[in-house]
């Protein structure tokens, strides 16, 4: 099973409403909404946009 990034939906690689590749990596989501809203904005949806990164100095230390 593949992850749809924008909704976090497990979706069938075979049954996939929509698909893009995006720097080599092919990425399935279960509607075309999702696609869209991948493709507006993909680092966002993967995780390496600065979202909420403030006051996170310090990882790793408890």
């Amino acid at each position: 099973m593949a992850k749809d990034p924008v909704c976090g939906m497990e979706v069938d690689p075979a049954q996939a409403a929509a698909t893009v590749e995006y720097q080599g990596e092919t990425y399935y989501f279960c509607a075309p909404g999702c696609k869209t809203a991948f493709e507006k904005e993909p680092e966002k949806y993967l995780g390496k946009a600065e979202k909420g990164h403030q006051g996170h100095e310090g990882h790793g230390h408890h």
